[in-house]
């Protein structure tokens, strides 16, 4: 008889130095481990394609300009203005200079002598005085944030549009410079000769390295010269493309291997004015139509961001079709319906405005994948792509809340493009959460109507994800294949990139429902930032992927081609009754409340408070607002203020009635009633009146991020008094509003924290498994079969709930280990706050 080998566990110490042992099952072996995990093998499961995980681009935290975009000039043409942010003037990151006693005025003017129809500004720079030797009189550009990244030795293509009054010519240096000013490469000198516009280009080498770089542009002489589309790109581009990518960017997303690129967004897509850019207008706030940015730079429109920056369009459609290609991904764009989403919520009903977006959106077809020949493919080539680019998806609209009106126009984009172009899947969507009246009805009309994919968005907690791993187990396997377009867990910490990674295994596992999955956002700039979680984060010199970044990229690169049918058991759950005290809160509203009573169940008032004697009851748990007592109520005043909560009572309550009067002053909302208040993340509300007052819900707050609950259309008049009452019995809760019952829930569904999916990757066994709880999980593995290898690679991702990637640390990083031991059944122990990938092969 062969020697039992002995048992072991794998501790992370053992971890760390790349080699463990895993321990087989045996007759006398130990009662049955915390956790177990049953594969069948000799089953099938769902096939999952190589578009499983991709990512989505959105020029959203500066992520195109000053991001990925590798142009270093801010502003480069004038452009920049109030319709961007209120702050911005056309000389935005532009300062005046003047060496050696010369003077001269600077003005950006909008006439008939600018450079063409679309380049609507340039700068006319008049030299008055010559000064004395050496004068010079020009411009300096700070660049993007805290400026110019320049590497010592590293070239930079200057490139300027140029024409001049004087018949001599004008004498015009470009130069690299620091903060204070100082030369830091050689002079370029140019000559301008004409009065007609001209490029003129040229190489800038810096011969220091500093993070602070600026650019100038000076000229000497006299006369009147116009400059435009100032230039300076780093020569080392992503693949060297000229107009080309961030190269430390790039390389990022390209390391993920991502299956699919959606672009351009997102709610910059679909919002604004669905008119062109044309007289007599010449419309700021446009949704992003694809023919604005195509063609040389200097003849792209410009138009307003979304996010409340300006869009020079350098990195437009042909360039996102090209980093598809380059990194290996599918192609999926998102074209406007004309119903506009993220909190403008209009449709345009003009037929004649339909039917150009609709013949837009079949050019763009015929751009992507016509022949060279053809009107449109003619274009691409010219711009250097005579092959092809192989469109297969197309999406038509982002997070419209209208889903009727919303349904109507998409259909009659998918009809046209089907007529033209049948295998091209359009791609609907559900609006802008995961729940509620409009998911529910965008849903119906979609099934209805049968349409091939739907995209899906939704930000939550990361308790929502830990809680929702079986989202998509009930979906018609039969109807839309899902397309989650956008998703994440608010924050940038390691609990949110667990709860994501838990999450993304019951997307495997519903592949065959589940087609293409990406998060969001992308990319995010340090110094300006409108969203936050972000994957990837940068500064004008340095990028660092945060801890969803690992995350997904440990998904998508051991992504697999089959599901393997597998089983756990899991953590039991420990749920007390729905605990805390209670609050008041606005959003950009003002509202007064009075008689606010708090009574346990067994009848014992625990707060009563008409607030004769003021407010010192409360609390003003977020500091926000402005809070008075005013004739007899409890009065916040400021309607532009947000999240202004105040409470009271103890945070050991429960099994209690909350009962309040509630008016509304003004403002956009109604008011917010809270109750299970822990602190300021962590409670449940009442919204009423919310999203502009077009809907209400409770909404749960666990950690900062809000899960929506229940949810209805009702609306809050101003002026109105309304009665208010909420039972809080256990888990389960009871609204009334003015005496009828509005609507209940109960909150008891476990977050589970030990999730897994096996997968099958070219032969080998992929056993994922998340352990989002604060306990190591001991857990005994069944693989079904005997004929795998004795050793498995494992990949692990650990580290403190709280740890945060920077660009100066990376406490979350992916650690590889070998596994010894294995064998058709073993046990492991899956370290607390981990995520671990073990790669077994085939015997």
């Amino acid at each position: 008889m062969a020697p039992i080998r002995p048992r072991l566990v794998l501790a992370l110490a053992a971890l760390m130095v790349g080699t463990a042992m895993a321990a087989p099952t045996r007759a006398d072996a130990p009662p049955p481990a915390d956790h177990t995990i049953t594969v069948t093998p000799d089953r099938a499961g769902p096939a999952i394609g190589p578009t499983m995980y991709g990512v989505f681009f959105e020029d959203i935290n500066n992520a195109a300009d000053g991001g990925l975009y590798a142009e270093l000039v801010r502003n480069r043409s004038f452009e920049f203005g109030p319709a961007d942010n209120r702050s911005f003037t056309p000389l935005t990151a532009w300062q005046q200079t003047a060496t050696g006693g010369a003077t001269g005025t600077l003005q950006v003017v909008d006439d008939a002598e600018r450079l063409n129809e679309r380049n609507r500004h340039h700068l006319r720079l008049a030299l008055t005085g010559a000064g004395g030797e050496g004068a010079r009189f020009g411009i300096v550009n700070s660049g993007h944030g805290a400026g110019m990244a320049l590497r010592e030795g590293a070239r930079h293509d200057f490139s300027v549009w140029a024409r001049t009054d004087s018949a001599a010519g004008t004498r015009l240096t470009a130069e690299l410079r620091t903060a204070d000013g100082t030369p830091v490469s050689t002079p370029l000198g140019i000559t301008v000769r004409g009065d007609r516009w001209t490029k003129y280009t040229g190489t800038l080498t810096p011969e220091v390295t500093t993070t602070g770089g600026r650019l100038a542009v000076t000229a000497a002489g006299g006369g009147t010269l116009r400059l435009d589309m100032v230039s300076l790109f780093p020569r080392d581009t992503y693949k060297g493309r000229a107009n080309g990518l961030r190269k430390d960017l790039a390389e990022k997303i390209a390391a993920l291997e991502p299956g699919f690129l959606r672009f351009p967004g997102g709610c910059l897509v679909n919002t604004g004015s669905h008119r062109a850019y044309e007289a007599p207008d010449w419309e700021r706030r446009r949704s992003y139509q694809w023919k604005d940015t195509i063609g040389p730079v200097e003849q792209r429109a410009v138009n307003a961001n979304f996010w409340g920056y300006h869009q020079s369009y350098g990195l437009g459609y042909y360039e996102y079709f090209q980093f598809a290609e380059d990194i290996g991904a599918m192609p999926l764009p998102v074209v406007p319906a004309l119903v506009t989403g993220c909190g403008e919520n209009r449709a345009t009903d003009d037929p004649a405005l339909l039917e150009r977006h609709i013949r837009d959106t079949l050019d763009l077809i015929e751009f992507a994948n016509g022949p060279a020949t053809s009107a449109w493919g003619r274009k691409r080539a010219a711009m250097g792509h005579p092959k092809p680019f192989g469109l297969t998806h197309l999406a038509v609209g982002n997070e419209e809340t209208l889903p009727d009106q919303f349904l109507s126009r998409f259909t009659a984009f998918r009809e046209a493009i089907a007529a033209r172009y049948p295998d091209i899947t359009v791609i609907s969507n559900s609006g802008p959460d995961d729940a509620g009246s409009v998911s529910d009805r965008a849903w119906q009309l979609n099934r209805e109507a049968r349409v091939d994919m739907v995209d899906e968005h939704y930000y939550n907690s990361p308790q929502w994800f830990l809680r929702h791993n079986d989202r998509y187990d009930a979906y018609d396997r039969k109807g839309p294949k899902v397309f989650l377009g956008e998703y994440a867990s608010r924050d940038d910490r390691f609990r949110n990139a667990l709860a994501e990674a838990a999450f993304m295994t019951g997307l495997e596992r519903n592949a065959d429902v589940v087609r293409l999955a990406s998060y969001a956002p992308l990319l995010a700039d340090t110094d300006t930032t409108q969203w936050r979680p972000d994957m990837i984060w940068f500064d004008n010199h340095r990028s660092w992927g945060s801890t969803s970044y690992e995350v997904q990229k440990l998904f998508m690169t051991n992504t697999g081609d089959r599901v393997v049918p597998s089983r756990a058991t899991t953590t039991p759950a420990v749920s007390g009754p729905i605990t805390g005290a209670v609050g008041l809160s606005t959003w950009a509203t003002s509202a007064a409340y009075d008689d606010v009573e708090v009574t346990a169940a067994d009848g014992t008032t625990l707060l009563e408070d008409d607030f004769s004697a003021g407010d010192t009851r409360w609390t003003r748990a977020t500091g926000r607002g402005d809070w008075t007592v005013r004739d007899g109520a409890y009065l916040q005043t400021d309607a532009t203020a947000e999240d202004t909560l105040v409470t009271a009572g103890d945070k050991g309550w429960h099994d209690y009635d909350l009962r309040l009067k509630a008016t509304k002053k003004s403002g956009r909302e109604g008011f917010l009633i809270a109750f299970g208040v822990r602190d300021t993340g962590n409670h449940y509300w009442w919204n009423l009146g919310g999203w502009n007052n077009t809907r209400s819900a409770v909404e749960a707050a666990v950690d900062g991020g809000k899960e929506t609950l229940t949810e209805n259309a009702t609306t809050i008049e101003t002026g109105r008094t309304y009665d208010i009452h909420v039972k809080v019995r256990g888990r389960q809760v009871t609204l009334y509003l003015d005496g009828r019952e509005w609507g209940s829930f109960t909150d008891d569904k476990p977050a589970e924290p030990f999730r897994q999916v096996v997968t099958r990757d070219k032969g080998d066994l992929v056993v994922k498994v998340v352990n989002a709880g604060a306990a190591p999980a001991r857990t005994r593995v069944d693989l079904g079969t005997a004929k795998v290898a004795p050793t498995a690679r494992l990949i692990t991702l650990t580290g403190a709930p709280d740890a945060v990637n920077t660009a100066d640390a990376r406490p979350v990083r992916p650690r590889t280990s070998t596994l010894r031991g294995i064998g058709e059944e073993f046990t492991y122990t899956f370290p607390a706050h981990s995520v671990t990938f073990m790669r077994i092969k085939a015997g």
